[in-house]
């Protein structure tokens, strides 16, 4: 159980933004940050080997941020197992863009991509956006 959540909050955390609080959260789980549209290409080398997680993320929206939190919460999923990359979609919107083009799947947000061989086998957004649900997928 994570009790980050639950500590004490100090006086300056009352002046954070909820895409602080989002950011601070993401540290928590090991993603790797999609930040420049060329790592799709890496993504599609790295799918060949290892099934590939992409969680696109909107850091202002509180469906995506409960969506994420229980997400994290249900993640328990080797590196060997499966990589997870994370997309903040209000700074990478053009990354989003490019994702849907590239595994020919409609945007939404919250979102999960799950990539093998290149291609997109699983994706699914808001609600039903749940970690164990990969498992039968990988």
């Amino acid at each position: 159980m994570k009790f980050k959540s639950l500590r004490s909050m100090g006086f300056f955390d009352k002046f954070k933004s909820a895409r602080d609080i989002a950011k601070e959260e993401i540290k928590e789980m090991n993603w790797i940050q999609l930040e420049r549209e060329q790592q799709l290409d890496e993504i599609v080398e790295v799918s060949n080997a290892v099934p590939v997680l992409i969680f696109k993320h909107s850091t202002t929206c509180g469906i995506s941020k409960m969506a994420l939190r229980s997400f994290e919460h249900a993640y328990d999923y080797d590196k060997k197992e499966i990589e997870p990359y994370f997309l903040d979609l209000k700074a990478h919107r053009d990354i989003s863009s490019a994702i849907s083009e590239k595994f020919n799947v409609q945007h939404e947000s919250p979102q999960i991509l799950l990539i093998k061989n290149g291609t997109a086998v699983y994706h699914t957004s808001h609600g039903a956006i749940d970690a164990e649900s990969l498992r039968s997928k990988l």
